[in-house]
């Protein structure tokens, strides 16, 4: 992992009980509407010119935006003054807590494990979420791991998680807290009264252009990971072609957004910069990465991918990597998989049959046309073909197919004979295994020796 980077910061304060999540005097994080005492284009207007807001205004926009009284056109005006001027660590913290508040939070026991939690940014073929969870509950942590789905080339975990017959990701929080009691893991999906501002502000930069500013990117992640109430969070920040930011300066950038954030409110908070130029793992597509997944949690599976598990684990578990070495080696890792799996609703039975359960009706081998040193294997190109096939979706209201994908792929660096497999194709026509193999041709570039 020589190319990469760690950013920490965080002073090491526990988050006060109920996870810092103050909770306002309405239920359920609906606010009193109507807000009263600001003037909206007041504050759109000073943003515009690039003037700081104060904690209370910035909660006053998201109170009256989540409840309805201010309207669709005037958060998009906020959202793009935003997006051009920016906002300050003490801004962005406001925002998200304003955010992390507008709902509900976890809240903890006393006594309770650490509890901790890891965030991607997105990548192709990033399965990491599947092993490290259970791993660093074995570890004696707390992981209440509240994830997305994938949209556009990036995968996401609820989706992966789903082609496990029978799991349920749609958990409430009662159900959590008392699977994280009993196991110290859940992973689920985002209920309708977790950070609803975030859910809200979400679709409307979606369609407002203002997706990829850095202090909106940060909110809305970090609202979601601290309404969990963490002690400890590692952030997985990717960047290359298979990554939605495709420079290491906005990668950092991006890093530093959220690390000040963790700072700002009292939360560890570790940032780790990964290149996401070729895929994690041998395997792309959403039962093909479980399958690999489990490799890994019997202490096998592909090298990166262990790797990047064991390096993000270590900055959260509060063990040794050597320790989490053990863990995952020694079967505790995989045992505490199969038995959240149960836990929600899943057979781990079932997961020895996945090949069969989600088996593609095309299952065709790519091979290399010459001998070689693999140069590139171009993880935005494999991530656009695994879309069409059907493995992720184009928007938040397609399905996906779990059976289709890619497995075998070669990595950057080995050496291959001419015929050898350099990836299979797991499709549902014709059609689409032959534009999956061209894409592919394309993907992978190979230099003679």
């Amino acid at each position: 992992m020589g190319d990469n980077r760690i950013l920490s910061g965080g002073v090491n304060l526990q988050i006060s009980e109920g996870g810092g999540c103050q909770k306002r005097d309405w239920l359920w994080g609906v606010p009193p509407c109507k807000p009263t005492g600001m003037h909206v284009p007041t504050l759109i207007c000073r943003k515009r010119e690039g003037e700081e807001l104060s904690a209370q205004e910035i909660a006053f926009l998201i109170d009256g935006y989540t409840c309805g009284e201010i309207p669709d056109y005037q958060m998009s005006a906020f959202a793009m003054a935003v997006f051009f001027q920016g906002m300050t660590p003490v801004e962005i913290a406001a925002l998200t807590r304003a955010m992390m508040q507008s709902g509900d939070c976890f809240s903890h026991r006393d006594g309770r494990l650490p509890v901790v939690d890891k965030h991607s940014t997105g990548g192709i073929g990033d399965k990491v979420s599947l092993v490290l969870a259970p791993l660093v509950a074995c570890a004696g942590c707390w992981v209440p791991m509240v994830s997305g789905r994938g949209l556009g080339i990036t995968g996401g975990t609820l989706d992966k998680l789903e082609a496990i017959p029978g799991f349920n990701v749609q958990v409430g929080l009662d159900h959590a807290a008392a699977q994280l009691d009993d196991l110290g893991v859940v992973m689920m999906g985002q209920t309708e009264r977790f950070c609803p501002a975030d859910k809200k502000l979400y679709a409307l930069r979606d369609v407002s252009g203002t997706v990829p500013s850095i202090a909106l990117i940060t909110a809305s992640i970090m609202s979601k990971k601290l309404a969990e109430s963490l002690d400890r969070l590692v952030l997985d920040v990717k960047y290359g072609s298979g990554a939605f930011m495709q420079t290491r300066e906005d990668a950092e950038a991006l890093a530093a957004s959220m690390v000040a954030v963790g700072q700002e409110m009292g939360v560890e908070v570790h940032a780790v910069l990964n290149p996401m130029h070729e895929p994690t793992g041998r395997a792309v597509g959403n039962a093909l990465e479980v399958i690999e997944a489990l490799e890994c949690l019997d202490g096998g599976g592909p090298t990166d991918l262990r790797q990047v598990v064991l390096e993000l684990a270590e900055k959260i578990a509060g063990v040794s990597r050597e320790a989490l070495e053990s863990l995952l080696d020694g079967g505790a890792a995989r045992q505490r998989f199969d038995r959240m799996v149960a836990a929600q609703g899943g057979d781990p039975a079932d997961l020895a049959r996945l090949h069969e359960i989600h088996r593609a009706p095309i299952i065709h081998e790519v091979v290399a046309n010459s001998a070689g040193v693999v140069t590139q294997v171009h993880a935005g190109m494999v991530g656009q073909a695994a879309l069409q096939l059907g493995a992720g979706r184009a928007k938040a209201s397609d399905g996906v197919d779990f059976a289709v994908g890619f497995d075998r792929l070669v990595k950057c660096g080995e050496t291959v004979r001419e015929g050898q497999v350099i990836c299979r194709i797991h499709a549902r026509t014709d059609e689409g295994c032959e534009m999956a193999e061209a894409a592919i041709r394309a993907a992978v570039k190979i230099s003679k020796i």
